[in-house]
């Protein structure tokens, strides 16, 4: 890629619709646009106009009529020249736009390369430049305030104060090292302990908040398991509030894992239903079965049920402990309430904590709003944690364990007397990884890697 070129694309989705809009950026896009467009006072306009006029061919036939916005540079989104074609949405007409400059100059934009531009010119860090990738893709109301957030700086601001402090310190023991033989100290070392402590406690909530990050990134795994017969997809149904899974009295119905997103207050739960769990010689209800426990082990949430009516403790007991060997918080769930009113369940507190046993009648949805707000405080367990800053990318959880782990040494040199090189080294590390974060230290590598996951004319 050159950064010098004028690349192209359609910046709205595929297909035919009522209006189309196809970008361009790049020194000249402002002049070959004025070529094919009528409204000679293009060229000449301030910036951020929007002018009508029809887009022609080198032969002067007329293609559409169109509004052509101008942005000019630096004050623009890539912080180059962008002009902004909004036309018909006629796939026809999208493609004879797009030939027509293809032919004359202008490349087709690489998937994120006007936001890799706009990275590139200073227009924004890299955590905000992964915002617009996260809010075009965002399908919830709290993933879409997260990206939000980070867009504008919530996250970038945070980690570059604490980098700037860094850098402080640094370039004082750096200073050290040029007067070694004078044996002066010119960074407070008990200063130098108290910003230490607080980047500690800054990183490590940082990198607490990923957990919830990447539920709202990610959705939550949540498998819902159990015998066969117990009221598992009929739980599925009640939560979605709506007839997803067929329901049986014949055993082995649900042979394949029966899978539906549900969304709890902007947190999105990704349910799944799971074949009974039973020994079986029916081939296909193995299969089933095999997949339940290949569920079970990518499950971050594990609603285990049970009929109410069927409780032997000693195979009850054979069969939490299993689960509870998963990763998954597990959670008992006491079904068919309604059969059994009065049922005392404190025969099950030596099995599970009083408040991850839940009793449910699926069937007629009793305590069905009780379950989503557990699952829900199961996953939130902080809701002004929703107001601060939160990571949702595996890139900057790695960066800021890196991170961590040289504050750590940093924090037991200073108590152990570390020599200020080793100290030095360990502050210079610590920068860099944060420094790569918001991308003021980056790798081309890094760069292709992002930037390729964004969607073309974005």
């Amino acid at each position: 890629m050159h950064m010098n070129d004028i690349i192209i694309s359609l910046s709205t989705a595929q297909g035919s619709g009522a209006i189309a809009i196809i970008r361009l950026s790049g020194e000249g896009c402002i002049q070959l646009t004025q070529q094919f467009f009528d409204n000679k006072a293009l060229s000449s306009s301030h910036s951020h106009k929007v002018l009508f006029g029809r887009i022609h061919d080198e032969n002067k036939v007329a293609i559409d009529e169109c509004l052509v916005a101008l942005f000019r540079s630096p004050k623009t989104y890539t912080g180059e020249d962008v002009i902004e074609i909004s036309c018909h949405g006629s796939s026809y007409i999208i493609s004879a736009i797009l030939n027509l400059f293809l032919r004359s100059g202008a490349r087709q934009a690489m998937g994120g390369e006007f936001t890799q531009r706009a990275y590139l010119n200073g227009r924004m860090d890299l955590t905000q430049a992964e915002a617009v990738a996260e809010l075009v893709a965002s399908d919830s109301m709290q993933s879409h305030q997260m990206a939000l957030k980070q867009l504008r700086g919530g996250v970038s601001t945070k980690i570059s104060e604490l980098r700037k402090q860094l850098i402080e310190f640094g370039s004082l023991i750096e200073l050290e090292l040029d007067f070694s033989e004078e044996d002066v100290e010119f960074a407070d070392r008990q200063r130098f302990k108290s910003l230490i402590n607080e980047l500690k406690t800054e990183v490590s909530g940082l990198l607490n908040s990923f957990r919830l990050g990447n539920a709202i990134k990610e959705g939550v795994s949540t498998v819902i398991a159990g015998n066969p017969n117990v009221g598992k997809s009929t739980l599925l149904n009640a939560l979605l509030n709506d007839e997803r899974a067929i329901v049986s009295k014949i055993p082995g119905t649900t042979r394949d894992t029966v899978e539906e997103v549900l969304n709890i207050n902007g947190i999105k739960f990704r349910l799944v239903d799971t074949a009974g769990l039973r020994t079986t010689d029916d081939e296909i209800e193995k299969i089933g079965i095999e997949k339940t426990h290949s569920s079970l082990d990518k499950a971050q949430i594990i609603l285990y049920v049970i009929d109410v009516s069927d409780h032997n403790n000693a195979t009850l007991q054979r069969a939490i402990s299993d689960l509870k060997a998963y990763s998954g918080h597990f959670f008992l769930l006491i079904n068919k309430m309604d059969l059994f009113p009065s049922f005392d369940t404190s025969r099950f507190h030596n099995l599970v904590a009083a408040d991850h046993l839940i009793t449910l009648s699926a069937k007629n949805e009793m305590n069905i709003d009780h379950l989503k707000d557990t699952i829900y405080n199961c996953v939130v367990e902080d809701r002004d944690q929703l107001n601060q800053s939160v990571i949702m990318s595996t890139r900057h959880h790695s960066s800021l364990s890196k991170t961590l782990d040289c504050v750590n040494k940093i924090s037991h040199g200073l108590e152990s007397g570390l020599s200020t090189d080793l100290l030095a080294l360990e502050v210079r590390y610590a920068m860099n990884h944060l420094g790569e974060i918001t991308g003021e230290i980056h790798s081309d590598d890094i760069l292709e890697s992002i930037f390729s996951s964004f969607c073309i004319g974005k």
